[in-house]
C-alpha cells in the first residue's frame, strides 16, 4: 500500500483537554496561575479526577502540534498533512483519532500496549487559561518510530516540519534528528516556543535545535522568558528579542530564519534574519468581548494558519493574516476548535 505524500509534518504530545470554566477556585486550590502551561507535579495528580467528578466538563482533542497540526489541515487541501505523537491504547485515543477524522488530520501515532494516553486540565477563567500536563504515554515516543517504515516515508515526503517545544521536555533526540534532516534536505522546520516553562528550564534543548530552525513562533511570555534566560536586556523588546533570535548560528543560511511573536489580542511581530532591522507589525482584528468563549488554543490555531499558510505558498504578511483569521475563529469556540462547516482561510 503506497503511503500519501504529505506536505507538512508535525510531532508533539497527543492529549486530549479536560476543559472547565469559571476556574478560580481550582487556581487558588491547585496554585495555578491564569495565563500559564505547566506539567503536573505531585500536588496537581488529583485534579484529573476532581474536574470530572465534581464539574461540568467539555473534552476536546488537544496537544499543541495537534492543534496546530488539525488548525493548518483546516485550511490546505485534504491529504496535506500527517502528525505523530504516542498514545495509549484507551477511549482517550479514539476521541482524538475521532477529533483528527473530522479535520482532515492524519495521524500516525506511536501506541503503547496498557499505557494511558495524556492528559490536560484546562482551567478558564474568564479569558484566560491555565494548562496542567499529565503526559502519560507521550513523554514515552520512542525516537525509533520515526524509522519504521510507514513514518519514514512520510517523514521523507514532507517539505514542512513541525515542533512543539513541550516535546523537547522528554524528546530532544528525536527533535535534533527530524531538525536535521530537514536542514539536510534544505526543507523548513519550524519550532513553537509553546510555553515561558521550555525557555526557562529547556534553554539547553532550545539551543541545540535552533541552528536547524527556519522559523521560530512564540507569544509575549515566551518570548519575555527566552529574553531572561538569555540575558536580553529588555524583556518588554519583542522587536528586538525576534531580532536576537533571527540572527543566532544557523546551519542553513541560505533560508534565513524567520521569528514570529503573537500577543493575544495585541499586535503580532514578525523579524527575519534578512532584514533584522526592519520589524513587521501587524495589528489583530480586535474582537468584543462578547464574541470571546475562550482562549484555549489560540496561539495553536494562530500557528496552523501561519504554516498552513506558508505550505501554501503565501509570503510571510499572507501567513500572519491567515494566523490571525484562524486564532481569531478558534477564541470564537471552545477549546481548540474551529468552524464548521469550513470557512474558506486562504
Amino acid at each position: 500500500m503506497s503511503t500519501p505524500s504529505y506536505s507538512l509534518f508535525c510531532l508533539g504530545n497527543p492529549l486530549l483537554d479536560v476543559q472547565v470554566t469559571n476556574g478560580e477556585e481550582l487556581l487558588k486550590k491547585y496554585d495555578l496561575k491564569a495565563n500559564d502551561a505547566i506539567l503536573a507535579e505531585e500536588k496537581h495528580a488529583p485534579i484529573y479526577d476532581e474536574l470530572v467528578k465534581e464539574h461540568q466538563v467539555t473534552y476536546v482533542a488537544g496537544g499543541a502540534a495537534q492543534n496546530a497540526a488539525r488548525g493548518a489541515a483546516y485550511v490546505l487541501p485534504p491529504g496535506s498533512v500527517v502528525y505523530t505523537g504516542c498514545v495509549g491504547d484507551d477511549d482517550l485515543a479514539e476521541q482524538l483519532k475521532t477529533a483528527n477524522k473530522r479535520e482532515g488530520l492524519d495521524q500516525v501515532y506511536q501506541v503503547k500496549k496498557g499505557d494511558k494516553t495524556g492528559a490536560c486540565a484546562v482551567i478558564i477563567t474568564g479569558h484566560h487559561r491555565s494548562l496542567v500536563t499529565t503526559l502519560r504515554s507521550a513523554e514515552k515516543f520512542d525516537q525509533s518510530h520515526l524509522s519504521t517504515p510507514e513514518v519514514a516515508r512520510v517523514v521523507k515526503g514532507a517539505k514542512f516540519y513541525y515542533v512543539e517545544g513541550y516535546f523537547l521536555t522528554h524528546g530532544v533526540s528525536s527533535v535534533l534528528e527530524l531538525s536535521s534532516k530537514s536542514t539536510e534536505a534544505d526543507k523548513t522546520f519550524i519550532l513553537n516556543l509553546s510555553a515561558p516553562f521550555i525557555p526557562q528550564f529547556f534553554g539547553n534543548q532550545v539551543s541545540q535545535i535552533l541552528p536547524f530552525t527556519d522559523v521560530v513562533i512564540g507569544n509575549e511570555a515566551e518570548a519575555e522568558s527566552w529574553a531572561t534566560a538569555n540575558g536580553y536586556p529588555d524583556v518588554k523588546d519583542l522587536p528586538g528579542i525576534a531580532k536576537t533570535i533571527a540572527l543566532l548560528p544557523k546551519k542553513n543560511p541560505a533560508r534565513p530564519r524567520v521569528v514570529v511573536f503573537t500577543q493575544g489580542a495585541q499586535s503580532t511581530v514578525l523579524v527575519t534574519a534578512e532584514k533584522p532591522d526592519s520589524p513587521q507589525i501587524f495589528p489583530v482584528h480586535a474582537l468584543t468581548d462578547d464574541q470571546i468563549v475562550d482562549t484555549n488554543g489560540a496561539g495553536d490555531a494562530f500557528a496552523g494558519g501561519f504554516i498552513g499558510a506558508l505550505v501554501a505558498g503565501k509570503n510571510l504578511e499572507e501567513a500572519v493574516e491567515a494566523g490571525h483569521k484562524l486564532g481569531g475563529m478558534c477564541v470564537q469556540q471552545v477549546g481548540p476548535q474551529y468552524k464548521w462547516p469550513k470557512i474558506q482561510i486562504l
